[in-house]
């Protein structure tokens, strides 16, 4: 089982504790990539164009400062780092250990920075979209799409791919071959808000549940337990199952 999950433009700083290593983050593959954007973002959060081609408004000031101390700013779990709607429907804190085990070995946020990170790994706060054009990177989705073919894949095992991206992350890594036939995205009807709250919740149900079926039916019963879930085969090869879900009531 591979739950995606988008990352969220907010983020909770630490003012003590260890800076980012390296050596200790999942898919170690990823390791050269991740300096190398690392790298880049720094340089860039430095200069007068830095605001313009990040994409945020030229007051976010202390957002953009945080892309030039990634290496020495305190890092935070990602359990932790993220917050907004989406996260705050997952509640991870409030998980049972069971849960949480599960959460931790599921879910894999895809990062605009690092490419991919699961729930322990630690980072420091940043500020970077995948929709960035990045000097001397380019284009992060299409930098990294190839670099995440062989971990997600790998990651994904035998299990279902449940995506919960938005389309500017999911365009990082696109399920192919046998893995496409096991790739489903949870559609979500109606406002954006409440896609990313939606969202939030159907990977939490997931992880409470222990849900790990074979085929996505399988997969639209068991959340039917918690939401109202109808569902579309792939109209092509290569396209996913679609999971239209609402919450109940």
């Amino acid at each position: 089982m591979l739950v995606l999950l988008p990352p969220s433009e907010s983020k909770t700083p630490r003012s003590r504790g260890g800076a980012y290593r390296p050596e200790a983050m999942s898919f170690p593959e990823l390791v050269d990539a991740r300096e190398a954007v690392i790298a880049r973002a720094g340089e860039l959060s430095e200069s007068d164009t830095a605001a313009t081609v990040l994409g945020v408004s030229p007051n976010l000031t202390e957002e953009i400062a945080r892309n030039t101390r990634l290496r020495s700013a305190p890092a935070v779990p990602v359990a932790a780092l993220y917050t907004g709607v989406l996260y705050d429907a997952l509640d991870l804190p409030s998980l049972d250990a069971a849960a949480l085990r599960r959460a931790n070995r599921w879910l894999v946020v895809q990062s605009a920075l690092f490419g991919a990170l699961r729930m322990k790994d630690k980072v420091p706060p940043y500020r970077l979209s995948m929709a960035v054009n990045l000097p001397g990177v380019g284009p992060l989705a299409s930098f990294w799409k190839p670099l995440l073919d062989e971990p997600m894949t790998s990651a994904a095992g035998k299990g279902l791919i449940v995506d919960c991206r938005s389309s500017t992350y999911a365009a990082a890594w696109t399920p192919s071959g046998d893995l496409a036939a096991r790739w489903v995205h949870i559609k979500v009807p109606g406002a954006t808000h409440m896609a990313k709250h939606t969202r939030g919740l159907v990977a939490r149900a997931i992880c409470e549940l222990g849900l790990d079926p074979r085929c996505p039916e399988q997969l639209a019963d068991g959340l039917s337990e918690q939401f109202e879930v109808s569902w579309d085969a792939p109209t092509k090869p290569g396209r996913p199952w679609v999971l239209s879900t609402t919450t109940r009531g």
